[in-house]
């Protein structure tokens, strides 16, 4: 590992309490579907009415780059319904729930699969994982009348995206993560970075966020690369991240990091070199894919608070396979806010669910458990969900107007353990 330099030290503890928030990214750019025409007249659209019946369709990865991040998404989901329903489900009856595989690969399955799950009758979509599958469903979903709403998108394209007031995420953007992952870099002591990432709206954002930042506190991006995930190989850019000596390299990337490291490695400033810095779309258990000791040392940020045990073993109940939880915080939250967002509507359609989302996540009496929740609604009370991700308080936007975002370093075995928890606000 070379020496570091601590010119950067001092500069670098700033305090990102008052960050703006603006978060996991796509594939390569999309072209948003045309809006679906909305029918129904202005009154209607006023007055919205459901069938009924809550059904919640999932569109999360369980193929492709993102496919790591399928289980602990499908289980946080999951583990809602189940208790939601036990506690007497939404407007006297049982949710429904409709799954389809968003793919965040190439090709993109993910339109037709929206379709399957509209046609299901999906009063809300949970997913995509991947901010730019979620850019190419936007139109169709919320087009439709219906709740387009992400645990894990972080892409700042969604705070100005014309979404009829029906897209929200339970992820912050990447204007917080960029912004603690630039901090920690700048603190451990670096002055001279290169980044590599993904060509997309995700690896953009973040790559740009956190070049911003470091530059701010006088650092250096001595090279910033974006290349095609769906390349056979990175040499070419792997190369003008080495030509250009960094002291540190910040990789943006989803599963292919498996395919980059080793190309670092050969040109002498992989992990054992340089130090290394991963984000949420890379942040895995790379046991037994990686040679034991490759990720040694290696950090990495993604966003959510700690989990206490108690839903740590609640998940793992519903999935015992589990061996990652990213994102099922979220997940979890995304659909229990959804459930409590239409029983404060009294209606199980997508506009009335929409119209409440923001209205129960803050500014009334705080609760933290679905049945807690309804029954303070059903007394006719306000209420504040806050949740196991974060307190969950959404902005005008739909997104979080806090979060904590996880720092963490890989062992010898290439998992990694946590060493410190930063939360951010408006």
């Amino acid at each position: 590992m070379r020496l570091r330099s601590r010119s950067l030290r001092a500069a670098a503890v700033v305090a990102v309490s008052a960050l703006v928030l603006a978060a996991c990214g796509g594939e390569d750019e999309p072209t948003a579907e045309e809006p679906a025409s909305g029918g129904g007249s202005s009154e209607e659209a006023a007055a919205p009415k459901g069938d009924g019946t809550l059904t919640i369709g999932t569109l999360l990865p369980q193929t492709g780059d993102l496919a790591f991040l399928g289980p602990p998404e499908f289980a946080g989901v999951d583990l809602a319904v189940q208790e939601i329903n036990e506690a007497g489900g939404v407007l006297g009856k049982p949710v429904k729930q409709v799954k389809a595989d968003s793919g965040d690969g190439t090709p993109n399955i993910a339109p037709q699969e929206t379709t399957n799950l509209l046609d299901s009758g999906a009063d809300v979509v949970i997913g995509a994982a991947s901010s730019s599958v979620s850019l190419s469903v936007i139109d169709k979903i919320t087009g439709a009348g219906v709740v387009h709403y992400s645990p894990a998108n972080t892409s700042t394209a969604f705070d100005t995206y014309d979404d009829k007031g029906l897209y929200f995420r339970t992820a912050p953007s990447d204007v917080l993560q960029g912004a603690v992952l630039a901090n920690l870099v700048a603190s451990d002591g670096f002055s001279n970075i290169a980044i590599l990432a993904r060509q997309d709206s995700y690896g953009e954002a973040l790559a740009n966020q956190v070049e911003m930042v470091f530059e701010e506190q006088g650092g250096t991006v001595v090279e910033k690369v974006f290349y095609n995930a769906d390349a056979s190989q990175y040499n070419a850019e792997v190369d003008k991240i080495a030509a250009a000596d960094p002291e540190a390299v910040i990789l943006v990337t989803f599963e292919e990091l498996t395919k980059i490291v080793p190309a670092l490695n050969a040109k002498g400033i992989g992990p054992q070199d340089v130090q290394a810095y991963l984000v949420d779309g890379n942040a895995y258990d790379y046991g037994g894919r990686l040679p034991n000791g490759t990720l040694e040392g290696a950090k990495a940020t993604y966003p959510g608070a700690e989990l206490t045990g108690d839903f740590r073993k609640r998940l793992l109940e519903v999935d015992p396979k589990l061996d990652s939880f990213t994102y099922g915080p979220e997940s979890y939250d995304a659909t229990i806010t959804t459930a409590l967002a239409a029983e404060a509507a009294g209606d199980d359609s997508g506009e009335a669910i929409g119209a409440e989302l923001i209205g129960i996540t803050r500014d009334g009496e705080k609760c933290t458990e679905y049945q807690q929740c309804l029954d303070l609604l059903k007394d006719g009370g306000d209420i504040d969900y806050d949740g196991v991700s974060s307190p969950l308080e959404f902005n005008e936007t739909g997104s979080p107007s806090a979060a904590t975002i996880g720092i963490f370093e890989y062992q010898a075995d290439n998992n990694f353990v946590n060493i410190d928890y930063v939360t951010g606000s408006t």
